[in-house]
């Protein structure tokens, strides 16, 4: 509208809150436009938008600052030289369409400057989002879609939803604020997102660029002045090559030794109470074979041959959506077990009281439920009202009271059955390579692996000098 001066502030919309809605405040000098938009003189009075209709909440720091960056861009349009082809009058740029009904998007039209061509604003992140989500369900495996990509990365980028893909500088300040797992895995996404949304021809302007480019947001969680710093360890200093990583150290492959599997087994089968005993094949069953939580709540007897002594494993359970799905790696194991095993005699006592399809099953014949082990294995919160205040309450499940009671070395959560097996396995058959093949064959492995993870590098080993 007019050239700002030196002496004006940085952003003169301002953010207020009133009555407990968000509302933006505009200086004077934007008047003639607002009272041209509603069609009334403001009489002096200065023009506020408030975006509790937008779904804006002054509750949520989020929309908080999302709403300052919105009066930063709208500001930015506005005092522009050409600022008739910058500000969008329907609003839609800056995710506020919706506000009194659209009733600026109904009126853009009509307020058209004479001679002035207003560029139709560009879609925003939320419709692209929605258009590249429609499209990624059907090519990827059910619960990561559901996991990752409709809860995990749509929750992380609820702020960017109302921009619009043309404004760059908002995009790339909000999503420099985002705090979330996997964030280069997000930014691929969302780059991949408006590269399929360009090719699909849903953007406005085909020359809207990518606002997701990588590189432009890539900066490292540890810088490298950070990484090889040296550092403060039980009031030393240390090199950086000097400080062992806990993190590598403590690596997901932790396992329990041969006699903590047969102690946290009995403890199962010997528990007091039915539901936790009715868990005890299943856990041994786990102990006995190393596959994946899920791969044992989908098995079926149709995938066990007792007379041949082969397990198949072609299915899992998912863990949100409570469907079968394929394995972690798309593959159907074999799993062979000898007729004097123990496992044999695990699966024939099943079988002889068996009911149902289901290997193991709950007492209605259907699949078990992941979360239900957890509690049994781990333990379950629960929380009532004492006199007004909510207390929290923890009830140890077994294997923490395992460890609590010092009979185990260590807690570890229930997928470590599957690294007891592989350790223990590939400790007892390091000296046989073709051992070692069948293992990582069986639990959908590879022998690198489980030289590398489960048995490491052996120092006895000598090299043959060349």
């Amino acid at each position: 509208m007019y050239a700002k001066n030196k002496a004006q502030a940085a952003c003169d919309v301002k953010v207020t809150i009133d009555r407990g809605s968000i509302r933006l405040s505009f200086p004077k000098r934007h008047t003639p436009l607002w009272e041209l938009m509603d069609g009334k003189s403001r009489k002096g009075k200065p023009k506020y938008l408030y975006l509790g209709k937008a779904g804006f909440s002054a509750s949520d720091p989020t929309d908080v600052r999302r709403a300052e960056l919105i009066a930063a861009q709208m500001e930015d349009d506005l005092d522009h030289p050409e600022w008739e082809k910058l500000f969008d009058r329907t609003l839609e740029k800056y995710g506020l369409a919706g506000l009194l009904g659209g009733k600026y998007a109904k009126l853009a039209d009509v307020l058209q400057l004479p001679g002035v061509v207003q560029a139709q604003p560009e879609i925003t992140v939320g419709t692209m989002w929605e258009a590249y989500l429609e499209w990624k369900r059907t090519v990827i495996e059910e619960t990561t879609f559901k996991v990752t990509y409709e809860k995990h990365f749509s929750n992380a980028i609820k702020s960017l939803l109302y921009l619009s893909l043309d404004n760059a500088q908002q995009i790339k300040t909000m999503v420099a604020e985002i705090s979330v797992s996997k964030k280069s895995q997000l930014l691929n996404e969302l780059s991949r997102a408006f590269d399929f949304c360009k090719s699909k021809g849903t953007l406005v302007n085909p020359t809207t660029e990518n606002p997701f480019v990588l590189d432009k947001y890539n900066t490292p969680t540890i810088t490298t002045q950070q990484k090889y710093a040296s550092r403060i360890v039980n009031g030393e200093e240390k090199e950086w090559h000097e400080i062992r990583d806990e993190k590598t150290l403590e690596d997901d492959r932790r396992a329990f030794t041969k006699d903590e599997r047969d102690i946290i087994i009995k403890a199962f089968y010997e528990s007091r109470r039915v539901n936790r005993r009715a868990l005890a094949p299943l856990i041994e069953f786990y102990f006995l074979t190393g596959c994946r939580t899920g791969e044992a709540l989908a098995l079926t007897w149709n995938d066990v041959d007792l007379d041949r002594g082969i397990i198949r494993f072609s299915k899992s359970l998912g863990i949100s959506t409570k469907k079968v799905k394929e394995t972690k790696t798309g593959e159907t194991r074999l799993f062979y077990f000898s007729n004097k095993s123990r496992l044999k005699n695990l699966l024939s006592g099943i079988k002889a009281t068996s009911k149902f399809g289901l290997v193991f099953a709950n007492t209605e014949g259907n699949h078990m439920l992941q979360a239900i082990i957890g509690n049994v294995w781990r333990g379950s919160h629960s929380s009532k009202m004492v006199d007004g205040t909510k207390v929290n309450h923890f009830y140890p499940g077994i294997v923490t009271r395992l460890a609590e009671q010092g009979l185990i070395s260590k807690y570890l959560p229930q997928y470590h059955t599957r690294h007891t097996y592989i350790t223990l396995t590939a400790h007892a058959n390091a000296h046989n390579n073709n051992a070692l093949l069948h293992i990582a064959t069986a639990c959908g492995n590879s022998v690198d692996v489980i030289l590398r993870h489960y048995l490491g590098v052996s120092e006895s080993v000598e090299l043959t000098e060349v």
